[in-house]
């Protein structure tokens, strides 16, 4: 441990250790650097999903809250009873956590709105973009990703899209870490037969090219 962060390594086919990359908080449950943790929470979001799925939100959480408030209250009950027997004066179980401070400062919110709103008007731009056809390759693109996504609505609800998305949240980047190298070499390969593909596709549909402004200028200048 250096720096009161935890150094993660693995065992490679050569039979040495590899040090991983450190992760933040979040990156370290997808990236299961402690497998206890990541496992809870694993676990524990698969089954209040598929909970979610089968019966009502309502439903769900209401029962989560009265199994949480009972675990609670017998633990705070058995602590009151252990202290009378024990005569002792440990104070409230849950001291720690009630004194714990979960306010938002101004600042916070305010650079969480500001990173919301960049993202919304960056998504919103693209959309105009993509539907007013600016780029008809980019268009055609987009046309046939909803085409596929029509088929996956009809294939799955969205419940169950949302419980796959939260599967390969914590299988996909841990298995591309593990595999980094050979499916990289995958995806460059694949990447560049899609730039050669599109690069035809422009070549062959005129609209799809965007001219620069001075050769536009300069074919003005010609006729």
């Amino acid at each position: 441990m250096a720096g009161g962060s935890k150094r993660y390594s693995r065992n490679n086919s050569n039979g040495n250790f590899n040090q991983l990359p450190e992760r933040g908080p979040v990156e370290s449950l997808i990236y299961w650097r402690d497998v206890k943790k990541s496992g809870i929470v694993f676990g524990a979001g698969l089954i209040i999903l598929v909970a979610i799925s089968c019966f009502s939100v309502i439903s769900v959480f209401a029962y989560l809250s009265l199994l949480a408030l009972f675990g609670t209250i017998a633990f705070r009950i058995y602590r009151s009873v252990t202290q009378a027997v024990q005569k002792t004066n440990d104070g409230h179980p849950f001291k720690e956590y009630l004194e714990l401070d979960l306010t938002l400062s101004q600042e916070k919110v305010q650079n969480f709105v500001g990173v919301a709103v960049a993202h919304v008007n960056g998504f919103t731009a693209e959309l105009r973009r993509l539907f007013l056809v600016e780029d008809l390759i980019d268009s055609i693109k987009f046309g046939v990703i909803l085409w596929v996504f029509t088929y996956i609505g009809a294939w799955f609800n969205g419940m169950t899209l949302v419980i796959l998305a939260f599967v390969s949240l914590f299988t996909l980047p841990k298995v591309y870490e593990n595999n980094k190298q050979s499916i990289d070499t995958y995806l460059d390969l694949v990447r560049s037969k899609l730039t050669e593909i599109t690069d035809k596709i422009k070549v062959a549909i005129p609209i799809g090219n965007k001219k620069p402004v001075g050769a536009a200028a300069e074919s003005d200048k010609d006729k």
